[in-house]
């Protein structure tokens, strides 16, 4: 209700021709209404009230915005005098009026008087207050009080914990009045947000208010639709935009929230937020939106995915219901099946969809209303396709939240023709992309109409892709699975897809081949990470060549790979994408890209124990290299033929081979590979019993390499001599060269050599009953090795603690250990050569002794069945004894 009227003066006059009308709340000079905004108007009130008083800036505050205000509120006050001043034409350096107290505020320092007679200062404060106190309760269109209007959520709230307070600090932050949710469609920003607005409607006693954005296609239309949901009466002969304007203006004294959700095709409306902010100080906005709105001020809060456990380590039950994804995976499950339950039978089936569908909302609650029809693991089957299995949802859900499809149709519609073509051509990427990968490959023949940067941008805008910022190396840009594969039915509905294929097995071939100069260098180089990085890609890559019989690309991809794939021990999968290049048509002639394929299938099935299919493979590459005069290749297969020989224990016929390829290497005058031929050679001595021999070609090998300052390759060659003066019984000579070769690996930061060298080390320990110094020696070198994730090493290790339990006579644990070993062998394919295995043996024999068939083989079978992880572990724990 009105306050009563208040009897003021007719007027109140300053300087030698303002007059200030209290009542009509206007400011004229010469009779001429002078434009004066309400924060100005409010301001110059206020100074006028405390004529010849300082008024602090405090006060300010609170008289215009009250104490509870979200508002950079000295740009507004410094904004407000500036006005004044340039209204009444005032000299901040030499003021009439308005005078700045440096630091603390401001004084009015011109005569007030009301019909030319000057008033008492308290008699003006009095009226001046009255008239503000008037003016506030006096808006003609405020708005009605609705606390709040959010839509009442149907299901329980799933996960986000962490998500929903970092909103709820950012949108509280005093600097912060304008947050946009964003994420790609599915992902949950509506539900975020929802949850975020109803936990702070306390804090926002000006109203919190729902505004959905989904169906109005016309931008224009959005302040008219903000109008209505906040109930503000409309004038006639006024926009909508400037009656809310007004009524933030006038009439927002309490702070408010509005949330804007599905605003991302509405990006023209974008300025109507920047003025609607502007107006209303006491206003906050929260917007959900598939890209950023880009508005001065605006902080962006991305949406991940749903927390999802490790498919390959599953935890228990309790703990795996848990994690978000699987939870609301559960939640919706048994809202359509309500005897549907998480079990031992079940987790791995749910939690490997959940993955796969890469943790979005959307899709798990698409695939768990599919409960009533299938089971999860007949779920899992038909996740082939996605998008044409999640279909089906709620039919009172937006439509585009009814079926997968439509969310990802509403995200491509509102991109522009040359952004649906970066959209399309970057599915061929597989786990990400450089964006020189994306230059290459989506604008090979420059027809992409767009800038490539300012694309890339976009689809991260847009949420159509996550930009990846890695340790080391360069950003990479990642498209959730369920995205590609949309992109993808795109790009075959385009008819792009073979060329974009086609340049992208052309990025990776010379990717791979560029990186594949960098293995000289020492092992655990960057370029097997670099590798590893793009692994998916270069499969991807691998896989079109091969269906398409690309014959030369395909061999000469697959030799760039080999090294990568042998020392990250993807040894099945290696030589079988080399066995389908090498049955390409076309590919049976004698070429060098033939014969290096060849050798790189050779070499992978020795690693598997293949010595028959080894030695086949290596001996067609070195006929090839002869039929072609190359001796370098010729030189590298005699080597690899003779290594299967030694592996396989045909010992003279390696040391003939090994001597073959000598004379090769320096023929050719290589010496970095005559230095590592003479080490091959004296191993194969010193298996003969010659070590005096063994003694000189190390000798000979570690002088060329010292000539040639290979100091990897002096470390492994004091290495190797530790062998030799180790099985001659020289244990302190064997300790010092192993002691030597470990302090160069160490200066040169070489982990494989570090923990190889260790390793012997706590062997010879272990020999000479010291199992407190070679237990500590094994603990660091299996760390090292579970850091580079080499499974062989970690194996060697697993056996070499086997080996000191056995001795110590803890027969069931160095059983169990072995078995753990042997069990990672197998998944890796990678056994031991049949001396390694007969040595092993004889060491485990006093473990086999102590105990019955049964007791030694339930040990071995627990070992066997124990993740490796937990091997790991249990060998680490200083005292504990090992347990299943």
């Amino acid at each position: 209700m009105a306050s009563e009227p208040v009897r003021l003066s007719d007027s109140i006059q300053f300087g030698e021709d303002f007059e200030l009308d209290p009542r009509s709340y206007e400011l004229r000079r010469a009779d001429r209404v002078l434009k004066l905004e309400r924060i100005p108007m409010e301001l110059l009130l206020l100074l006028i009230e405390g004529r010849g008083q300082l008024v602090t800036r405090d006060q300010i505050i609170e008289r215009i915005w009250g104490k509870d205000v979200f508002l950079d509120t000295d740009n507004s006050i410094n904004a407000a005098i500036r006005k004044i001043r340039q209204v009444l034409k005032d000299d901040p350096e030499h003021p009439r009026f308005v005078q700045t107290i440096t630091g603390r505020g401001y004084r009015f320092i011109a005569a007030v008087v009301e019909a030319k007679c000057e008033i008492p200062g308290k008699d003006v404060a009095r009226e001046l207050a009255a008239i503000r106190n008037r003016f506030s309760e006096k808006p003609a269109k405020r708005v009605e009080t609705r606390p709040t209007n959010l839509p009442v959520q149907r299901t329980g709230f799933v996960g986000r914990v962490k998500e929903v307070a970092a909103a709820k600090e950012l949108l509280l932050r005093q600097d912060v009045r304008l947050v946009t949710v964003t994420g790609p469609g599915g992902i949950g920003k509506t539900r975020l947000a929802v949850q975020v607005a109803s936990g702070l409607v306390e804090r926002f006693p000006g109203g919190t208010h729902f505004i959905s954005l989904s169906s109005l296609s016309d931008s224009g239309l959005i302040a008219s639709v903000i109008v209505q949901t906040l109930g503000i009466r409309e004038a006639g002969g006024q926009s909508p935009l400037e009656i809310l304007k007004e009524n933030l203006r006038d009439s927002l004294h309490a702070p408010m929230l509005l949330l804007l959700d599905n605003f991302e095709h509405l990006v023209q409306a974008v300025p109507t937020v920047a003025e609607l902010l502007a107006a209303g100080p006491n206003l906050k906005i929260l917007v959900t939106s598939r890209a950023a709105l880009h508005v001065y001020g605006e902080h962006e809060f991305p949406v991940p995915p749903l927390a999802l456990p490790d498919s390959r380590s599953l935890p228990p039950l309790e703990v795996l219901s848990q994690y978000p994804a699987v939870a609301l995976f559960v939640q919706r499950a048994v809202a359509a099946k309500p005897d549907f339950g998480l079990n031992q039978e079940n987790a791995s089936a749910v939690t490997e969809i959940c993955a796969r569908l890469d943790g979005l909302p959307l899709a798990i609650e698409l695939a768990a209303a599919r409960i009533k029809v299938l089971s999860p693991s007949s779920m899992r089957t038909r996740l082939t396709s996605r998008l044409q299995l999640l279909t089906g949802g709620a039919r009172d859900m937006p439509q585009r939240h009814q079926t997968l499809r439509a969310t990802m149709d509403w995200s491509y519609d509102l991109l522009s023709a040359a952004e649906q073509k970066l959209f399309r051509r970057l599915s061929v990427f597989v786990g990400g992309c450089t964006l020189e990968g994306a230059e290459a490959v989506c604008d090979t023949k420059g027809d992409l109409d767009l800038d490539l940067l300012d694309g890339m941008a976009s689809m991260v805008d847009k949420s159509l892709a996550q930009q990846v910022e890695p340790a080391k190396g360069e950003s990479r840009f990642v498209m959730l699975e369920t995205i590609r594969e949309y992109a993808l039915e795109k790009l075959e509905a385009s008819g792009e897809k073979s060329l974009t294929k086609r340049a992208h097995a052309a990025y990776c071939l010379v990717l791979a081949e560029e990186e594949a100069t960098q293995q000289g260098s020492a092992e655990g180089a960057e370029w097997l990470a670099r590798f590893a990085v793009e692994h998916d890609n270069f499969r991807a890559g691998l896989e079109w060549l091969t269906e398409t019989g690309d014959a030369e690309w395909g061999l000469r991809l697959g030799a760039a790979l080999f090294r990568f794939w042998e020392m990250r021990e993807y040894l099945a999968e290696g030589r079988a994408r080399l066995g389908k290049l090498l049955k390409i048509a076309g590919t049976a002639v004698p070429t060098k890209a033939r014969a290096r394929a060849l050798f790189a299938a050779g070499v992978l099935a020795g690693a598997q124990g293949d010595y028959a299919s080894a030695d086949a493979l290596i001996r067609e590459s070195l006929d090839i290299a002869r039929q072609l005069r190359d001796k370098q290749g010729a030189a590298v297969s005699l080597n690899a033929l003779a290594v299967i020989a030694r592996d396989r224990g045909d010992v003279p016929v390696a040391r003939s081979l090994f001597e073959e390829s000598l004379v090769l290497w320096r023929e050719l005058g290589e010496r970095k590979a005559v230095a590592r031929s003479l080490s091959n050679l004296a191993n194969i001595v010193k298996l003969q019993g010659d070590n005096a021999r063994a003694r000189s070609l190390y000798a000979e090998c570690l002088s060329i390499f010292r000539e040639l300052g290979d100091r990897t390759g002096v470390a492994w060659s004091m290495n190797y001599q530790g062998d030799v003066a180790r099985d001659q019984g020289d244990s302190a000579s064997a300790r010092a060269l192993y002691e030597q070769g470990l302090a160069i690996f160490r200066e040169l930061g070489d982990r494989w050599g570090i923990a190889g060298t260790l390793a012997d080390l706590g062997s010879l320990a272990r020999e000479q009953e010291n199992y407190a110094s070679a237990l500590s020696l094994y603990r660091e070198s299996i760390k090292i090795f579970q850091e580079l994730d080499h499974k062989r090493g970690i194996a060697r290790l697993l056996e070499c603690f086997a080996c000191s339990a056995a001795v110590q006579l803890e027969a069931e644990r160095s059983l169990r250990l072995a078995g753990a070993a042997a069990a990672l062998r197998q998944n890796i394919g990678a056994p031991l050569t049949p001396a390694e295995q007969a040595k092993l043996e004889a060491s485990l024999h006093p473990a086999r002794e102590a105990l019955t068939n049964t007791v030694g083989a339930t040990a071995w079978l627990e070992g066997w069945a124990l993740p490796v992880e937990k091997a790991i572990e249990e060998v680490l724990m200083p005292e504990a004894p090992f347990s299943s």
